[in-house]
This record gives structure tokens, C-alpha cells and sequence, in this order.
């Protein structure tokens, strides 16, 4: 494909994906399915254009004063200087119109702080709420990649030896700061899914974040566990690991799909405690040591993975997941037997989903208590850890993320 072609293809996809709700990685597998004449080296090439355009979208927006997809994708080849034998050719863009001539040539506006921060300005004063004077700071880191953390499986190895096992492959790695299992690639490592230390269970894919959390949650062999809003499964591998593959743990989604890939994920672990459990079909029964609920959330932690959900989100949205939080921590409280612990968490770094909602979930629950989650952490230091834990690319290193713990009376 000629560049001009890659242009027009890429414009196409940012158009579609505003109509659609599926991830951008899950979209463009499926578009380049349909489209086998773009060669592997022009697919990277329109991925990457895209997911540029989407990291950048508010300060390129606010550049052409236009969010069409044909603006953005304008505004993001300015810099490389005359844009003109781009457009106009075959297979490629239309010619650029007088207007948009208009605005290249425009000197653009001072830029407010939610197009330098890359954020939906309605999100501002709760951003603000989260971060105080380091608000800039803070979602400016989460412009940039995220790096690619795994977790070494217990159950089946360790983690020198997985970092050994690794570099065997040609691909270097080191233990995460905070994580006791956690290793961090350095670099692109796109094929760690096909290769046969992965295949044997060795170690799963898991941000470092998610990896304190689940260690926060100090899930102990011989414990009854539910895992309430289990998804794929990355918590209950962490949960199954850390009790040694003694006790039980009841890993509950309405998405059946995703039990399933939990269901295989847990056959190459070796982790034989988890049962699944649609709760389209049924409900948990009996009490629990300890209950986990990683809820259903905004993703604003996840933003620098799945940029496009810094966009999508609305305030009605914001709403709808508030209240499944208050309802799914209210199907939680009894389902802890007492002396028992509910562990909630998020990736989501708004304290409306955060602290604002364990305060509503205490005043309508008054016997559960607060625990100190850095009173019982082995490994390093973490920033923010304290009575919750709060997690970010600025403070951490890590996905944006939030745990915090209740003990039941």
C-alpha cells in the first residue's frame, strides 16, 4: 500500500470505530481479517497511526479545531511538514478543502490543561478530585505505552526462572519493583503468548498493579474464596497461587465467554482450587473468608492500554457503573462470614467508584471495618500504600488502580 492508501485506510478506521463499543485491538484484528491485500508491515503502520491519533486526539482536535477523523489524522502529519502529495491521489485521501487549509495555516489557541492532559474535560473536576495540583502531571503519564508485565506462576516455577527461561528466547526482563512475582519486559515482546514457557504455565499475563492487589487481598491455603466479578480470571490465578492450590475459590462473571477462557487459563496454570460459576445460572452459596471484588469500572486506569475509553466514557455511563457497584458490594457484605474480609477494587482512578463508594457501601453496612492494607506487605515499599491502596503511572509505574479492604465483625 502507498502511504497515501494507509492515510485513507486509517481514516476509515478511526470512522468506524465511532461506532462501535469493541476494544481497538479486537477491531482491527477483524478489519484486516476482511482486508488480506494490507501487507503485515502496512498493518502496523495503520494500527499505529491509529492508536497515535487516539493517544493525541484532544491536542490534535483542538490543532484543526475538528474531531472528525479526517482532522485528527491531518493533524497528526503537520509536523512532518507539506502534507499536499498525500491527499488527492489514488487510493488515498480526498484533497485537502479550503477550510482545512484554513486551519493548518491558523495559529491554534493556547492549550487548556484537558487537551495537554488528554482527558474529556467533563471529567476535570473529578480527575481533580483524584490528583489535586498534580493533575497534569499525572495524566500526562498516561499518555505513553504501557510496558507488558507477567506474573511468574508459583505453582510451577519462579521467577528467576522464568527470567532466565526468557531470556533463552532472546527477550530480557526484570523483576517489577513492588510484585513479588512480577517480571516487566523490556521492550516489545509481541510473540510471549506463542511461546512454550508461556504454554506451560509458567507465567500469565498481569499488570503489576493488579498484582499487589491481589496480594493485598492475603488469601491464605485452606481459605474459602469468591472471586465475585472474576472475568478472565487473572485475580483468581494470583488468589489460587498464593494459597498453594489448597482450599477453594468460586470465580463468579455473567459472561459466560469469559469463564470459559478462565476454565483454560486455570488448566495451564495448574491451578485446580477454581470452580466457575455463571451467575446467569446460579448464585454463591454458603460464607466466605474472604470476598474479592474487582467491579466493573470506567477503566480510566487501563487508559493507557485502551486509549479509546478516555473517549467513550460519558456521565450517564459513569452513573450506570456507579450503581452496579453499590448493588455488587451490597450482594458481596453477605456473602463474608464474620471475622471475614471483603477486598474491593478497580481500575479505575476516580474516587466517585473509589473511596466514594466504600463510604456509601459503610453507612449502609456499619459492621464492616477498615483494614490496613500495609500493615501485613512483605515486599518493598509501595507509594500510596496505606489504609487503600492507589495506584498510577506517575506514582507507581503501573496501570491506574485502587484496592481497599473491610473486615466483617
Amino acid at each position: 500500500m502507498t502511504p497515501a492508501a494507509r492515510l485513507q485506510m486509517a481514516i476509515e478506521i478511526l470512522e468506524r470505530l465511532e461506532e462501535t463499543t469493541q476494544p481497538f485491538d479486537r477491531f482491527l484484528k477483524g478489519w484486516f481479517r476482511q482486508r488480506r491485500f494490507a501487507g503485515s508491515k502496512d498493518r502496523r503502520a495503520i494500527a499505529e497511526l491509529v492508536f497515535s491519533v487516539t493517544r493525541r486526539r484532544a491536542r490534535l482536535a483542538h490543532r484543526m479545531a475538528s474531531e472528525s477523523p479526517r482532522a485528527l489524522v491531518i493533524a497528526s502529519l503537520l509536523e512532518d511538514g507539506d502534507i499536499d502529495g498525500l491527499f488527492g491521489g489514488g487510493y488515498g485521501p480526498a484533497p485537502l478543502t479550503p477550510q482545512e487549509r484554513a486551519a493548518i495555516a491558523a495559529s491554534p489557541s493556547p492549550e487548556p490543561n484537558w487537551v495537554r492532559g488528554e482527558y474529556p474535560q467533563w471529567l476535570e473536576p473529578e480527575l481533580s478530585r483524584a490528583f489535586g495540583d498534580r493533575l497534569l502531571a499525572e495524566m500526562t503519564a498516561f499518555i505513553s505505552r504501557a510496558p507488558t508485565d507477567i506474573r511468574a506462576n508459583s505453582l510451577k516455577t519462579g521467577r528467576e526462572a522464568v527470567i532466565a527461561g526468557l531470556a533463552d528466547e532472546g527477550i530480557l526482563a526484570a523483576p517489577t519493583p513492588y510484585a513479588p512475582q512480577g517480571i516487566r519486559i523490556d521492550g516489545e515482546a509481541a510473540n510471549l503468548s506463542r511461546l512454550a514457557l508461556f504454554e506451560s504455565g509458567a507465567f500469565e499475563f498481569q499488570d503489576e498493579s493488579a498484582q499487589i492487589a491481589s496480594a493485598l487481598a492475603a488469601a491464605r491455603p485452606g481459605m474459602r474464596v469468591l472471586d465475585l466479578a472474576a472475568g478472565a480470571g487473572g485475580k483468581s490465578l494470583a488468589l489460587s497461587a498464593a494459597m498453594q492450590n489448597r482450599g477453594e475459590i468460586v470465580a463468579c462473571d455473567v459472561r459466560g465467554e469469559a469463564l470459559f477462557e478462565l476454565e483454560k487459563r486455570a488448566a495451564r496454570a495448574g491451578a485446580t482450587i477454581i470452580k466457575t460459576l455463571p451467575l446467569d445460572h446460579a448464585q454463591p452459596s454458603g460464607l466466605f473468608d474472604l470476598v474479592f471484588l474487582d467491579a466493573p469500572c470506567s477503566g480510566t486506569g487501563t487508559w493507557r492500554r485502551q486509549p479509546e475509553l478516555r473517549w467513550r466514557l460519558t456521565p450517564a455511563r459513569l452513573t450506570e457503573l456507579t450503581v452496579l457497584q453499590d448493588r455488587l458490594l451490597d450482594q458481596a457484605a453477605g456473602l463474608v462470614k464474620p471475622g471475614g474480609r471483603l477486598v474491593y477494587a478497580t481500575c479505575s482512578i476516580l474516587p466517585l467508584e473509589n473511596q466514594d463508594r466504600l463510604t456509601a457501601f459503610r453507612a449502609r453496612h456499619p459492621g464492616f471495618m477498615p483494614l490496613n492494607l500495609a500493615e501485613n506487605w512483605p515486599g518493598n515499599p509501595v507509594p500510596s500504600l496505606g489504609w487503600d491502596f492507589r495506584a498510577s503511572p506517575l506514582l507507581t509505574a503501573t496501570d491506574g488502580f485502587y484496592c481497599a479492604g473491610l473486615g466483617r465483625d
